[in-house]
């Protein structure tokens, strides 16, 4: 019955012009279908929706990361020991080598490199606050089309400078800032996109395979500027932005934002969740963040009761729009919820080691063994490989214990020894630095993106929110964007301390991570209490 006052409640809504119509791709196609075998189509138009949309935000934000990453492969050509190589030929230009401004001494060069990190990274972190405001207000495949055409503009932009010989510290430093402005587009847009057409049932492994794209964009970013980079580095990033542009035009023709823009009954949703979520839902007014085991057991009248009650507060008096469930949530309000602030300076120093690892791997690799630049490049993919094992375990585990926040901890307490054992077996050969990558990719991004992905969406649909839908864009980006600080801080500190020595690079990662495991302490002791609670 609740499900016919929402279509009800949806229909009653003014229709805004352009925010609301069917993407051009989908009405193509549903025409195209109509006329050539009307009477022969027998399928599940939901589950056809729901796989284009995974497919459609999987490949839009692993284009994200793809053209983020050549900059980390690029900084072994931009800065090298020119006296190891063969001589130069006579016509070579000046700056056959390495290239001007990051040709100078060692400790400026990885000043600059570090710079370069910095300017996308902060830029990204600043705008990711505010970008999250306007994802709340706008057209999601709009704002994720043009940010993506716009990364790929920034991007090409990068690549250029080499082809027209630009040697102005300050091009590359905008050309970074601004891509990071562009990037910002994503996360939000595409988390909320997949949490409108997914419920909380099994989020963790939904979210643990998707979250793939991260680590997947990495691999294609590395080996597509490997594959340039020796040759010619500018097409290490002309490339990735080419692609990237191009997705965005086919996110533009056929992603579809919610259920609700092609007659799908959001109230199916429901379906995928677990009923005590549910009825926790429907008692908006409560603030607890459990619900009694005797709640599963309520009777069907006082379901519909309760419904009344709720129906009473969605429409308000007069059907007030501001107690509409969509109604955009404000800053304050987003940190409110429990669990928000601990999880985003959790993240913050998640992201440092992360991000530390994406943007300086490759070149520590290559100073730390005899391997190239390409090799080294190739090496590190291992890392993001198993990201991709981390983050489906991180989301496995969670799922089956409810203890997303124990999770994060076993896993943080875990990788800071393995940092270590890596940072010494390393020098030892391939074999050795093969299988440790994995390793720490494993225990450094699962917990990264268990709480990027799972985490973000349960908080912005907790049920204190009263089914405010779009609160998930202002959570996700409270979350993203401080930890994009933490992202930002991270390789700039790389940059100086590995001047001194490459030890130092790792102690701070492993500090960190110990950070991160005692601001998460609290909230693992809570769910432990909780789980053997239940179990008793």
């Amino acid at each position: 019955m609740r499900c016919a006052w929402t279509q009800r409640l949806i229909r009653r809504r003014p229709r805004m012009s352009g925010v609301d119509e069917l993407p051009w791709g989908v009405r193509a196609i549903r025409h195209l279908a109509s006329r050539c075998c009307p009477n022969r189509l027998h399928f599940n138009r939901e589950v056809c929706y729901r796989s284009s949309v995974v497919l459609l935000t999987y490949v839009a934000y692993m284009s994200y990361h793809m053209s983020r990453k050549p900059i980390s492969v690029v900084k072994a050509v931009l800065h090298r020991n020119c006296s190891a190589l063969a001589p130069p030929a006579p016509d070579a230009p000046h700056n056959w080598c390495d290239w001007a401004p990051f040709d100078g001494s060692d400790s400026k060069s990885s000043q600059l490199l570090g710079e370069l990190d910095s300017a996308f990274l902060f830029s990204y972190a600043a705008a990711m606050f505010a970008s999250g405001f306007v994802a709340e207000r706008v057209n999601l495949r709009y704002f994720l089309s043009l940010g993506m055409l716009c990364s790929g503009i920034f991007s090409y932009m990068f690549g250029i400078g080499k082809t027209y010989q630009v040697h102005n510290i300050w091009f590359y430093i905008v050309a970074q800032a601004l891509a990071g402005v562009a990037q910002t587009t994503g996360w939000p847009g595409v988390v909320t996109v997949m949490t409108n057409w997914f419920g909380k049932g099994k989020r963790g492994l939904i979210f643990g395979l998707w979250n793939s794209h991260t680590s997947i964009g990495n691999i294609l970013g590395s080996v597509i500027a490997a594959h340039y980079v020796e040759t010619d580095w500018a097409l290490s990033f002309i490339v990735p932005g080419l692609i990237i542009g191009l997705l965005g035009f086919a996110l533009f023709l056929f992603l579809v934002v919610r259920p609700s823009d092609v007659g799908i009954n959001p109230c199916q949703e429901r379906a995928f969740r677990p009923l005590h979520n549910q009825v926790a839902n429907m008692e908006a007014g409560s603030s607890n963040s459990e619900v009694d085991d005797s709640d599963i057991t309520i009777g069907e009248h006082e379901v519909l009761r309760r419904g009344v009650n709720e129906r009473s507060r969605l429409l308000g008096d007069g059907g007030d729009d501001k107690q509409d469930q969509d109604q955009a949530i404000g800053f304050a309000g987003a940190l409110k919820i429990p669990g928000v602030i601990e999880f985003s300076l959790t993240l913050f120093f998640a992201k440092l080691v992360s991000y530390t690892f994406l943007y300086w791997l490759p070149l520590y690799v290559n100073a730390s063994t005899t391997m190239g630049a390409t090799l080294s490049a190739d090496l590190s993919t291992l890392f993001d490989v198993g990201g991709i094992v981390g983050a489906i375990v991180a989301g496995v585990v969670s799922d089956r214990t409810e203890m997303p926040a124990f999770t994060c901890v076993v896993m943080f307490l875990l990788s800071a020894p393995m940092m270590f054992i890596y940072q010494r077996l390393s020098v030892m050969g391939l074999g050795v630095n093969m299988l440790m990558l994995v390793l720490v990719g494993l225990l450094v991004n699962g917990p990264y993106a268990l709480i990027t992905t799972a985490v973000s969406a349960e908080l912005g649909t907790h049920h204190s929110l009263e089914g405010n839908s779009k609160a998930l864009a202002t959570v996700t980006a409270i979350i993203d964007g401080t930890g994009s600080i933490g992202a930002a801080v991270g390789p700039l500190l790389a940059g100086f301390a590995s001047t001194r020595g490459w030890h130092l690079v790792f102690d701070m990662l492993i500090l960190s991570d110990l950070v991160a495991l005692l601001l998460l302490l609290r909230l693992a002791k809570h769910e432990v209490a909780r789980f053997r609670h239940r179990r008793e």
